[in-house]
């Protein structure tokens, strides 16, 4: 049985010399005021909203108080301005800005747009509502992509959720079909991953929606005897993407790809069908995976990928019936 060690009790001393305080330890130098902003500046987030591609920056330079010329330049100032921020060690965030959406919101505030206080309070409303990164230092070049797949990203789950939401409840039981789905479709990944079994999982899904294509991705890791560790966010995205296209019942499918240490990637994959998600062929994978999507023309295999077909997923819910 494990326990826990008492500390020992310190000796008392058997003396102890007073002696009175150097007048440099008992009296402490003020700071200045600028030292003191200084500190308290440190405390204070920033952050920055960044005109991410050519268009956007197009459609900013109508207002007369944006003064930049060129988008090249424009991101050179970004960068440096990002620099100087962490050389203060400021916790900075970065924020894709979008010209139609500060648009609206400056319309909707009773604010101007040309004006630089209109495009620090929007920069400020997204940070809390949009897609954002922290800013740690690494270079734009390789941020901006990480920032623009989390806006699409973010984008999707948004709109797969109205969807859901719009939905409604089923005429005939009184359930709420989004829900009903959605709780579905957890239950489906959780199946795909347990069969799955031990490896590093990467997921995809596609659904065709009214508006656009949806896309979800998911990154899974199991080890022996332990739960599947994966991004909370993600298998929110890819569980609403899924539970879209069962409970509209669209064309779609599911990919999963598993890599291990000691043998070839295995690929499989199944199709959506009137809200079932059905187990494709060995063949099938491998055409999905071998034809050029946009000619038709056959591609060479992967080298070290396995096409396997899809494994069964069946769980105990009940035939969809919205």
């Amino acid at each position: 049985m494990a326990y826990i060690k008492q500390p020992r009790q310190p000796k008392r001393p058997r003396s102890v010399k007073h002696s009175k305080p150097s007048k440099q330890s008992s009296r402490q130098r003020p700071r200045s005021d600028a030292a003191l902003r200084r500190t308290l500046r440190r405390e204070v987030p920033s952050t920055v909203g960044i005109l991410a591609d050519e268009r956007d920056f197009t459609a900013m330079r109508q207002y007369r108080t944006f003064t930049f010329d060129d988008h090249p330049s424009y991101l050179r100032q970004i960068e440096a301005l990002l620099k100087t921020l962490a050389t203060g060690q400021l916790h900075t965030t970065v924020a894709l800005f979008d010209p139609d959406d500060f648009a609206e919101y400056c319309a909707e505030a009773g604010l101007d747009p040309d004006a630089a206080a209109s495009r620090s309070h929007y920069t400020a409303e997204i940070a809390g509502r949009g897609a954002s990164l922290r800013y740690t230092g690494q270079p734009l070049d390789g941020l901006l992509p990480q920032l623009i797949n989390k806006a699409v990203r973010q984008a999707t789950w948004e709109y797969a959720t109205m969807l859901l939401a719009d939905l409604g409840e089923c005429a005939d039981c009184g359930q709420d079909i989004g829900r009903a789905a959605f709780d579905r479709a957890s239950r489906i990944l959780m199946r795909l991953l347990e069969v799955a079994g031990r490896g590093r999982h990467h997921l995809v899904c596609s659904v065709p929606a009214p508006d656009e294509q949806l896309l979800a991705v998911l990154h899974a890791e199991e080890a022996t005897d332990a739960p599947a560790r994966l991004d909370a966010s993600e298998a929110a995205e890819f569980v609403t993407v899924l539970a879209t296209g069962i409970a509209l019942e669209t064309a779609g499918g599911v990919v999963l790809r598993t890599t291990t240490d000691e043998a070839p990637d295995h690929l499989h994959g199944w199709r959506l069908h009137q809200g079932r998600l059905l187990p494709l062929t060995a063949g099938e994978v491998f055409s999905a995976y071998c034809t050029d999507a946009g000619t038709g023309e056959p591609l060479s295999p992967e080298p070290g990928v396995e096409y396997c077909a899809g494994f069964d997923i069946t769980t105990d819910d009940p035939e969809n019936h919205h």
